[in-house]
C-alpha cells in the first residue's frame, strides 16, 4: 500500500459530504477532473474501492464507510492543528481553564464569560465548577488560569478583582421547625435539627465547614441547587445565597431565620489569578475585561 495525501483525503470527504463529484469539487473550489483523479489515486494507493460509481449517485462501499469515519476524525484533528499553529504564530492561547465557584452567581458568571469568549472564538473555554475550597486549590495547583469565587486574600500568590458581595442567609421551609422562629434562635435549639451542607471539592486543602452547628445531624450535597431543593422539601435547614432565594422568600416557600445567633454571612466575590505566573494575551485581555465590568450590578448582587 502506498502513502496517500491530505489532499486526497479532503477530496474524498468532500464528495461524501456533498453527495457527488461536482458538488464536492465546488466545495473545494477545484475542477471535477481534479477531484475525480485524487479519489481514484487514493483508492489505488490503499488498494480498496471506497465509492460505488455504478448508480446515478455515488455511494460509499462498506470499506468506504469505515474509511470515511477515520478520514473525518483525521480532518478534524488537522483543522485543530492548523488552529493551534495559527494561535502559536499570533501568541494566542488555544484554551483557557476557568473555574466557577459555588459562591459566584451562576447566571452572571456565564453571561460574563460568554460575552468575552464570543469575541475570541479561536480560544476555547475550558469551564469547571468547584465548591468551597476547590476553586482556590485549582488555581494554586496551576490547574486553572482564573477563578470566579471568593479567595484567601492573604495569599501572596494571588491577585484579584473585587466584583461584589453575596449574602448567605439561614433559611428553613415553613413548618420545618417544631419551635417558633424568632430572632433569638440559638445553636442549642438548632443542634437537634438536620443541617444541609455542601461537599468541599478541594482534594488536599484542610476541609472547612462553614456556618456549621457543631454536633448537629447533617446531610451533604454537591451544590447550592441541590441544597435549595433539600431545604424547600423540609429535609434540612441551611445557608443559601440571597440571589438564589429572593423569590422563595417573597413567595413564602422559605423563611429566613436570621437573628442574633445566625446573622447570615457576606462573602466578597472576586475574579482571581496567580500573580507570580506569566499570562498570555487572551488571558490578559480577559483580566482587563473583567476589571472594566467589575462592580457591575448585573454581576454580583450586593447583600
Amino acid at each position: 500500500m502506498n502513502m496517500f495525501t491530505l489532499q486526497e483525503i479532503q477530496s474524498f470527504a468532500a464528495v461524501v459530504r456533498q453527495g457527488g463529484f461536482q458538488a464536492g469539487a465546488a466545495l473545494l473550489n477545484k475542477s471535477h477532473a481534479a477531484v475525480f483523479a485524487a479519489i481514484s489515486k487514493l483508492e489505488d494507493n490503499i488498494g480498496v474501492a471506497l465509492l460505488d460509481r455504478s448508480g446515478y449517485r455515488v455511494t460509499l462501499t462498506e470499506a468506504g464507510r469505515s474509511f470515511y469515519q477515520k478520514a473525518e476524525a483525521l480532518l478534524s484533528e488537522t483543522e485543530a492543528l492548523k488552529l493551534h499553529a495559527r494561535q502559536l504564530a499570533t501568541g494566542e492561547e488555544t484554551h483557557l481553564c476557568i473555574v466557577l465557584g459555588d459562591a459566584f452567581p451562576l447566571h452572571q458568571g456565564l453571561a460574563l464569560l460568554s460575552e468575552f469568549f464570543a469575541r475570541h472564538p479561536r480560544t476555547r473555554l475550558d469551564l469547571h465548577f468547584e465548591t468551597i475550597g476547590g476553586p482556590q486549590e485549582r488555581l494554586l495547583n496551576e490547574e486553572a488560569d482564573l477563578i470566579l469565587n471568593w479567595v484567601d486574600k492573604t495569599d501572596s500568590r494571588i491577585e484579584w478583582i473585587d466584583v461584589g458581595t453575596v449574602e448567605f442567609l439561614p433559611v428553613v421551609a415553613p413548618g420545618f421547625l417544631s419551635f417558633p422562629v424568632t430572632d433569638t434562635l440559638s445553636s442549642d435549639q438548632m443542634r437537634g435539627v438536620t443541617q444541609c451542607i455542601i461537599r468541599d471539592t478541594a482534594r488536599s486543602l484542610p476541609k472547612t465547614s462553614y456556618y456549621l452547628v457543631e454536633g448537629a445531624p447533617s446531610c451533604t450535597v454537591a451544590d447550592h441547587v441541590m441544597k435549595r431543593e433539600v431545604i424547600l422539601r423540609g429535609m434540612a435547614w441551611g445557608h443559601l445565597p440571597s440571589f438564589m432565594i429572593e423569590e422563595d422568600l417573597r413567595e413564602g416557600r422559605l423563611i429566613s431565620i436570621r437573628g442574633k445567633h445566625f446573622p447570615g454571612v457576606r462573602n466578597e466575590i472576586v475574579a482571581a489569578r496567580r500573580c507570580d505566573r506569566p499570562h498570555g494575551p487572551v488571558a490578559s485581555q480577559l483580566w482587563q475585561y473583567i476589571a472594566e465590568h467589575a462592580r457591575d450590578p448585573s454581576l454580583g448582587r450586593r447583600g
